[in-house]
């Protein structure tokens, strides 16, 4: 059904988009560190060093043309639309304007003379609520989306902007936004031959991505030592399950010795990744890795063939498929200590302050209850490798219906400003946060209006998704200070072991891949509905159930991307199987 709606919202986009670009024609188109949040003074001349042209006095053009001044203030006020992921936090507060919304209205409005309104969009339907709005023509401003290929659905029929103009024409007026994606992130997506750019890239300034929790106090309850290979991990799940009564007590059929939910590719990472040949050529990674789950790297069956083992011998949750995103059931078990190991964010059980699963467990089971990050998939060749994501994140684009290009830059250079990105991700000192002797951060732990939705506020700073400090190795203590109420020593374990013997992905720019306009959500739905039946098959049935349904997941589209891919990457580059 989903999927049918997204397909509609498409047809509907195509029929009124006309209508639409009636009211944004080509001539406007060319057209968390500050102490406290009041102490913002220091920033109002954001950017004038750049705003004067070579020594003459006279306002640069491009200023004038776009009714800037030389503090890049817009000399009449500029409103602009702008989105926020929506969580649903049962203790949050509303994204679209609580204390940290209306601090950045405040200084956009301050420094650039711009209104903001924020749009919520849920955070776990965002790809079909996004593809909604831009089928209505009513996408905000400034929008953002996981999904590449949804962008390039509508940047195909004239929903996009074209940003490349504006980011050359205004690039040295925004120079805290290239500090920090430097051409890099901005150039990522720029097609090699016509130069567009539908979207710029969000930085991943921390690339943890995956840890394997175990409860270190059932290891130590059983004397069992935390396990390194494949074969010591299944043993331990059936030393919990076995050994159900020891552990729980009245409470023994509530044992889960291993968790996942629907999204078996996210949630069994490391292990998959540990079934992938070492050897795999950076070709081959560009031409089956559209799937941001690895689904049609070599060996991916036999992973899943463990899980399907797992599952028949009663290890794996037995109701996984049944919860969508977003349901608390599963944290619920891990909170009440009814969960062995699982895998998932590399701080999962550590997030959430005094709701996280670590402080929940504590009180509710003991003060030595608490999941410890494990190492214990090596591959082929014995490396614990992970398949790190490149340096990117959120994908950051402009719907043609965005009648304010430049203000939408501004902005995004504002929230890049150093001290403005600190500011919302550590918010004010002495209440959200304290500055440690050896000049970390440390959060606090906060309830009322200035509580944090996201981590470390991430949906407001949407060109960067984790801490980067001027210091990397303050960045790296005042990671590990994020945690309230967390043993450093269980940070420091989680953030070692999730890029131990890391890969990053590279960037194979061949240009659009017209295949997969369109293909994105639909053939993550078809995945993840192959994988749950896979894991839940019968044995016997496993290789029949996986094959057919890869077969129909190529014959849905999968293949033609495969295809289109390999020649992509021949064109560009020749016979070569690694990138530089």
């Amino acid at each position: 059904m989903r999927t049918r709606r997204i397909v509609m919202s498409i047809l509907t986009f195509t029929l009124a988009f006309a209508l639409v670009l009636a009211g944004c024609s080509k001539g406007k188109q060319d057209e968390s560190n500050s102490s406290t949040g009041s102490n913002t003074t220091n920033q109002t001349n954001s950017g004038s060093s750049n705003a004067e042209s070579g020594g003459s006095g006279d306002l640069d053009p491009r200023l004038e043309k776009y009714g800037l001044d030389e503090n890049l203030r817009f000399k009449e006020t500029r409103k602009i639309t702008v989105e926020v992921y929506d969580r649903g936090n049962d203790n949050g507060t509303p994204p679209e304007s609580n204390f940290y919304a209306q601090w950045i209205k405040e200084g956009m409005l301050r420094d650039h003379n711009v209104e903001v309104e924020f749009v919520p969009v849920p955070r776990w339907t965002e790809v079909e609520v996004i593809n909604n709005l831009l089928a209505a023509g009513e996408a905000p401003d400034i929008s953002v989306t996981y999904s590449y290929p949804t962008i390039l659905t509508y940047a195909n029929m004239g929903g996009v902007l074209d940003m490349a103009p504006y980011l050359e024409e205004m690039k040295d007026f925004l120079p805290d936004l290239w500090n920090l994606l430097t051409d890099d992130n901005i150039y990522w997506n720029r097609d090699p031959k016509t130069g567009t750019i539908w979207a710029i890239e969000a930085r991943l300034a921390i690339l943890n991505r995956i840890n394997t929790f175990v409860r270190e106090d059932w290891l130590k309850k059983l004397n069992l030592e935390p396990p390194k290979t494949l074969e010591e991990f299944e043993n331990m799940l059936r030393a919990f399950r076995d050994n159900a009564e020891l552990l729980l007590g009245k409470d023994a059929d509530k044992m889960v010795p291993f968790s996942i939910s629907f999204d078996v590719g996210w949630r069994a990472d490391h292990l998959i990744g540990s079934f992938v040949p070492n050897d795999i050529t950076d070709k081959e990674m560009f031409i089956y890795g559209f799937d941001d789950r690895k689904f049609l790297y070599p060996n991916y069956k036999e992973a899943i063939r463990v899980l399907n083992k797992w599952y028949n011998e009663g290890l794996i949750w037995k109701d996984f498929p049944l919860y969508p995103a977003g349901d608390p059931t599963e944290d619920n078990m891990m909170k009440a200590g009814y969960v062995g190991a699982f895998m998932h964010n590399w701080d999962y059980p550590y997030r959430n302050g005094e709701d996280s699963i670590h402080a929940s467990l504590q009180r509710l089971v003991g003060p030595d209850a608490a999941y410890i990050a494990v190492e214990p998939f090596p591959n082929d060749k014995g490396v614990y490798r992970k398949y790190l994501s490149p340096p990117i994140d959120r994908k950051i684009f402009f719907p043609a219906t965005n009648k304010e290009p430049v203000a939408s830059l501004l902005y995004l250079n504002w929230i890049s400003k150093e001290e403005n990105r600190l500011f919302l991700q550590f918010g004010e000192e002495g209440v959200t946060h304290e500055r440690m002797p050896d000049g970390s951060y440390k959060a606090l732990t906060v309830t009322g209006e200035k509580i944090m939705n996201s981590p470390n506020n991430l949906d407001y700073t949407i060109t960067i998704n984790g801490i980067k400090l001027s210091d990397p190795d303050l960045t790296v203590k005042s990671i590990a200070n994020g945690y309230a109420g967390v043993d450093k020593r269980y940070i420091e374990i989680a953030h070692q072991i999730t890029t131990n013997e890391g890969r990053i992905g590279k960037n194979a720019n061949v240009g659009e891949i017209l295949a997969e306009a369109g293909m994105g959500q639909a053939l993550s739905e078809k995945r993840d509905n192959i994988l749950n039946q896979a894991v839940v098959a019968p044995v016997d049935q496993f290789d029949k159930v996986f094959d057919e349904g890869m077969a129909d997941y190529l014959r849905s589209g999968g293949q033609a991307i495969i295809d289109e891919r390999k020649a992509k990457w021949e064109e560009i580059y020749g016979d070569k199987t690694m990138l530089d």
